[in-house]
């Protein structure tokens, strides 16, 4: 057993004394330590007395100033400053407002800037530059929760093209018209779905699709019922922005990078449903969804901000655009009212454009916003890729090897935690940089703070272009004097958690990848332990061992 000084077993008992405080919860100990818990009462409330009487004198000061007529600038802010410096010389700020936790154990630390801590002064002098252009506010995982402006209506329900989802889906589809009075948004592929219709050949297809055509019989009358109340949309010509009040997923985790590139501004709240083959994105099970989705119905959820990269291709020669230029016929075509938005304001005319000068999920900047990665690779090149990597401007490195894999903490577990990356909580703000398969032994992943600005472009000696790729869509090439910009977009993908942000990444790491899953070694069994036994019996039985040769006869040791 390890055994504690008087210094950490006297921090170990203040803490759990304001542990107590903190939870509110009464304390029964010693008459000492209800002493100190009476102290720590004390000081508290003796702490709140004090604020209110400092913001009490700060509006009966500025009131009297405001009525002389002398109430200047530089007078209140030396004023308040006083104030500021009176209130820190009494209270230590421990067991204030912001700091104290709640019953429910979460911490509301949404106080912070760049840190989970309140303090923005250092020292006599050093204090944060109060510029909001300049400094990020990273909100804590604890207190993002899901709460509705006014109750959601229209529901985007998107399913992965698997037989096996039909049934959960039309149980789902039923329930939110009959049940929940919701408008529903499908994509219009759904209704194409031969298992859906009835008007099918059946004649000219296979004998293994009639049998599974005529074992969803009853489904598929369900979703005729239903077909007329649904509304559709299709994908690349359809913009869905402010149309859709929550978004339902059933499938794996395509499915959700499938909704991310749906939005490419402002994203629903998402709720996805593992019916898949890995499902690490997708926390809830359908067994009982009618009881899940009327929580999240309700507002009683949990979200996980999963930040997004915010990529844009730099053309050489294009100074004032920044497209994303599909690579053959690919890509969808945009709709006919984006595509003349993108003419009159690239080319300030409505004819004689190209349409490879659009993309369908490109959003009014020009970017493209990607929630897993962005994949620089060499193709199908035999030579290295020899990219250059500037962060904010400066030169950073070379990468010489196959490729160059941006991610967002949530595709830290896909393509980088492959190529040897560390795996990141989607709620740290950070963009992962790894390499694949580098030509250099002391090349590692490394992690930069989500507010810079990756320039990636390829090396003007190198032998080869490169392609490029976003959520493993968009392949496109990349030129010599072209360069991609990565930055971390400012519109994240809300995902709903089942449980919360700490247990629902820790549930899929131990079951999607199975996380640090070994044999465990056995305990010692006090019998057998050699510890205990004495020296003198130790040698002993080196006294009595036996070295037997081949034949059979016993040399003694």
């Amino acid at each position: 057993m390890t055994c504690l000084s008087d210094i950490d077993l006297a921090t170990l008992h203040q803490h759990r004394l304001e542990e107590r405080f903190s939870y509110k919860l009464a304390w029964s100990g010693t008459a000492h330590q209800q002493t100190q818990y009476n102290d720590l009462l004390v000081r508290h409330n003796a702490s709140l007395k004090r604020q209110r009487i400092i913001q009490q004198k700060a509006n009966q000061a500025s009131s009297k100033l405001r009525e002389q007529g002398e109430c200047t600038t530089n007078t209140a802010s030396n004023q308040n400053s006083q104030l500021t410096k009176s209130e820190d010389e009494h209270d230590d700020g421990y067991f204030d407002s912001s700091t104290r936790r709640r019953r429910s154990g979460t911490w509301p630390r949404t106080r912070s800037l760049n840190a989970p801590s309140p303090f923005q002064q250092f020292g006599p002098c050093g204090r944060i530059m109060k510029n909001s252009a300049m400094v990020m506010q990273i909100q804590d995982p604890a207190s993002q929760r899901l709460t509705w402006y006014k109750p959601p209506l229209t529901v985007l329900v998107i399913k992965k093209k698997d037989s096996q989802v039909l049934l959960p889906f039309v149980q789902l589809v039923e329930w939110l018209v009959q049940e929940k009075h919701m408008v529903v948004w499908v994509e219009s592929a759904v209704l194409e779905d031969k298992l859906l219709r009835d008007d099918v050949k059946l004649e000219n297809e296979s004998a293994k699709f009639r049998q599974v055509h005529g074992d969803y019989c009853g489904v598929r009358e369900r979703f005729l019922a239903l077909r007329e109340k649904l509304v559709t949309f299709k994908d690349g010509r359809d913009d869905l922005t402010d149309r859709i009040d929550f978004i339902v997923c059933l499938g794996g985790d395509g499915t959700l990078l499938y909704a991310s590139q749906l939005f490419q501004q402002s994203v629903p709240p998402v709720m996805a449903f593992y019916l898949g083959s890995l499902g690490f994105l997708t926390p809830f099970q359908c067994d009982n969804f009618q009881e899940q989705v009327t929580n999240v119905l309700e507002g009683h959820a949990a979200l996980t901000l999963r930040s997004r990269l915010r990529c844009s291709i730099h053309r050489k020669g294009e100074r004032r655009k920044e497209s994303l230029q599909p690579a053959g016929s690919s890509l969808l075509k945009p709709s006919h009212h984006r595509y003349l938005n993108y003419i009159e304001l690239n080319n300030g005319a409505s004819s004689g454009a190209n349409n490879n000068y659009c993309n369908p999920h490109m959003s009014s900047n020009n970017s493209i916003l990607v929630l897993n990665e962005v994949v620089i690779n060499r193709g199908p090149s035999p030579y290295l890729s020899n990219i250059d990597i500037f962060l904010d401007g400066k030169y950073i490195t070379s990468v010489q090897g196959d490729g160059l894999i941006v991610s967002t903490p949530t595709g830290s577990t896909a393509y980088a935690a492959a190529a040897g990356a560390s795996m990141i909580h989607p709620s740290v703000p950070a963009i992962l940089v790894t390499p694949i398969c580098p030509h250099s032994l002391s090349f590692r992943p490394i992690v930069v703070p989500a507010g810079v600005e990756l320039r990636i472009s390829i090396s003007p000696d190198s032998r080869n272009t490169s392609r490029v790729s976003f959520d493993g869509r968009n392949d496109q090439e990349l030129n010599h004097g072209d360069s991609l910009r990565v930055t971390t977009s400012i519109y994240p993908v809300p995902s709903i958690c089942s449980q919360d942000q700490i247990s629902d990444w820790f549930d899929s790491l131990a079951e999607g990848l199975h996380w640090n899953v070994r044999k465990r070694q056995k305990c010692l069994d006090e019998l057998s332990d050699l510890t205990a036994s004495g020296s003198e019996d130790t040698l002993d039985e080196f006294d009595n061992l036996k070295i037997y040769d081949a034949s059979g006869s016993s040399l003694d040791t």
